[in-house]
């Protein structure tokens, strides 16, 4: 079981990088839908549990120190090289988005120049990134519990102070502002970035121990580890939803609107949880060029590091309005292939039971 908790911690803190703690992709893909968006959190989790849960056993399964081995199984030779490539490049967009999210912080919350908080946040990831898989796994489950904390205080102190009921503020939802079309949609996306950009670690994660059923517990209480936060923070958001528009990091405002004290507590959580996702996403794609073993990997992890920082000068809400979006619909392939995948799997143990049986 402590294995299956340290899964699920690290699968939670991969997940939640700067858009996620920041409120900024709630607010994209539920939020900004109004009371729809509490339905498209329980999809949300529903696929988070069963996704982690499946890939995780495979990277359990295939012992694999990348991706390479699993998407080549779910994927076939052929769509695997395309789907491989496509996971490279969303790895490494998804840091860019987590040193960029870093320097936003930095400003909103100390006055202090982007440029100097995205410098701290790279060099930090490229430190972290010189250690052993297992301690990277342990230090990216670390901050999640306190998250945890703080997103329960910030939901029940917006509840409490709500100046108008949920009905009233429905009137301030608004799809325009939203990544996609409808709530059903705008889940399903943000799973399926999501996955597209973790599938990576998580095959890593599940590499580490060896038995399956360990491996997908970890995966099961990671996903419904996020649909509790996911739930907290919409609802959170909801409830003081006319006073965030235009805001980067929402709920950074509402933790400054019950104390400044408070404020900064989860400043320091969320560049936690920023580095938590950076490391993640920047270990998978390092590894997946380089192979962790090889003398070249820790020169690697500067230059790819250095190249992260250059590139998070687009801007924060600019990329995951964009980027995110993009990696939703290479997500769906994904989603596609795991689900195929685990049917297959059901489908030869229920004949391997048949067979069984008549023997």
């Amino acid at each position: 079981m402590k294995n299956s908790i340290r899964i699920a911690g690290a699968y939670v803190g991969l997940i939640v990088g700067a858009g996620f703690a920041s409120g900024q992709e709630v607010l994209q893909f539920f939020t900004h839908f109004g009371l729809w968006s509490i339905a498209g959190v329980v999809i949300a989790t529903l696929f988070f549990a069963f996704l982690g849960m499946h890939i995780t056993q495979l990277g359990s399964q295939l012992q694999t120190t990348s991706h390479k081995k699993v998407i080549e199984h779910l994927c076939g030779p052929y769509l695997g090289k395309v789907v491989d490539f496509a996971i490279l490049f969303f790895l490494f967009g998804v840091a860019v988005v987590m040193v960029a999210g870093a320097g936003s912080v930095f400003q909103q919350q100390f006055g202090v120049s982007t440029l100097i908080g995205s410098i701290v946040m790279t060099i930090l990831i490229i430190a972290t990134l010189l250690l052993n898989i297992k301690r990277i796994i342990d230090i990216i489950g670390l901050v999640t519990p306190f998250l945890l904390l703080i997103v329960i205080i910030i939901a029940g102190y917006s509840i409490a102070t709500m100046d108008a009921s949920f009905s009233d503020l429905q009137a301030y939802a608004s799809v325009e502002s939203a990544a996609s079309s409808n709530w059903v949609l705008g889940a399903l996306l943000y799973v399926s970035y999501n996955i597209a950009a973790g599938i990576a670690m998580l095959t890593v994660m599940g590499g580490t121990v060896k038995d399956e059923k360990t491996a997908g517990m970890g995966g099961i209480l990671g996903g419904l580890g996020l649909g509790l936060l996911l739930l907290l923070i919409n609802i959170g958001m909801l409830s003081h939803l006319d006073s965030l528009q235009e805001v980067e990091m929402p709920t950074l405002f509402l933790a400054n609107q019950i104390s400044p004290a408070l404020g900064w507590f989860l400043s320091i959580v969320l560049l936690g949880m920023i580095y938590n996702t950076a490391v993640g996403m920047l270990y998978a794609f390092t590894a997946r060029v380089v192979s962790p073993d090889s003398q070249m990997f820790k020169l690697s992890v500067v230059i790819f590091g250095a190249l992260a920082f250059l590139a998070s000068f687009v801007g924060f809400i600019t990329l995951v309005g964009t980027v995110y979006p993009l990696m939703g619909y290479l997500g769906f392939v994904l989603i596609a292939a795991i689900i195929i995948s685990w049917l297959r799997a059901k489908q030869r143990k229920n004949q391997g039971q048949n067979v069984g049986l008549n023997s």
